[in-house]
């Protein structure tokens, strides 16, 4: 007869497992003994045994007792049913494991090719991290609503780089984001402002037919107007400093004149 100990080592488990297959109900245990030691038999050898061999094969243990007690027809089906599980959590591990190597990829897991093309030009004017973040976070939010306009938007703002006044915005936004927002340069900043946007829109107008070619609805343009305010501390004020000058919104900057069209907006991230 065997102790606890000695039975998990000729299963190969450890006493841990045996107290556990007792919790389950799979194996039995055995009443004490007058010493107060409960004692095995080589029965309860075999039977730990199978238990073990059928959870090393990945049967759950709910299904084990039901296969221990399995004729030949039942034992078959039983493990191909097992089977057929096992192959589709393969699979959504598999899954999984493309998933994790997107992460790793970084910024491609929520963005196309061309948005991440479009942060790696961005990467090449020496921009602060945190504001590449801010970008990145803003186009997340546009790819997932407008995915079939992200080629065309992507080669769109690649070109607007290739202007002086556009980089010149996007250097000057960094060069301000940290300030305070009662930081007394701010008007001459917002007028600077102005003024770059003013010139970037004269570049740009007529390339399109339509000035709601990439038109976004009131809700994600207010979220994506939102990252910019949450992330920026002069956000608000040059927000109120621009509608005094003539210029409402962020995300859709507009004249506030209603007989000028609306233009193409220079002055946020992930404009559209």
């Amino acid at each position: 007869m065997l102790t606890i100990s000695q039975l998990a080592a000729y299963a190969g488990v450890t006493v841990r497992a045996v107290r556990h297959y007792h919790a389950k109900g799979l194996l039995p245990e055995p009443e004490r003994d007058h010493s107060g030691y409960r004692r095995y038999d080589a029965a309860a050898v075999v039977e730990l045994i199978r238990i073990r061999t059928l959870a090393d094969a990945g049967v759950p243990l709910s299904r084990v007792h039901e296969l221990l007690a399995a004729d030949a027809d039942e034992f078959a089906a039983a493990v191909e049913d097992i089977d057929r599980r096992l192959r589709s959590e393969i699979r959504a591990k598999q899954r999984h494991r493309e998933r994790i190597a997107q992460l790793a990829a970084g910024e491609s897991l929520a963005l196309p090719p061309e948005a991440v093309a479009y942060l790696d030009r961005l990467r090449q004017f020496d921009l602060p991290q945190r504001a590449i973040e801010l970008e990145r976070d803003a186009w997340i939010l546009v790819a997932a609503q407008l995915p079939e306009q992200m080629p065309a938007l992507m080669a769109h703002k690649l070109a607007q780089l290739d202007t002086t006044a556009v980089t010149t915005i996007y250097l000057d936004l960094i060069e301000a984001a940290d300030w305070a927002a009662d930081d007394p340069r701010l008007p001459a900043f917002a007028d600077r402002l102005v003024s770059l946007i003013e010139e970037s829109i004269k570049g740009w107008e007529g390339d399109y037919d339509s000035a709601d070619e990439f038109a976004i609805d009131d809700d994600l343009a207010e979220l994506l107007d939102s990252v910019f305010i949450n992330s920026v501390p002069i956000a608000a004020r040059l927000l109120e400093l621009l509608e005094e000058r003539g210029w409402t919104g962020w995300t859709r900057l507009e004249r506030i004149d209603p007989a000028t069209s609306p233009v193409d907006e220079c002055g946020g991230s992930a404009k559209t």
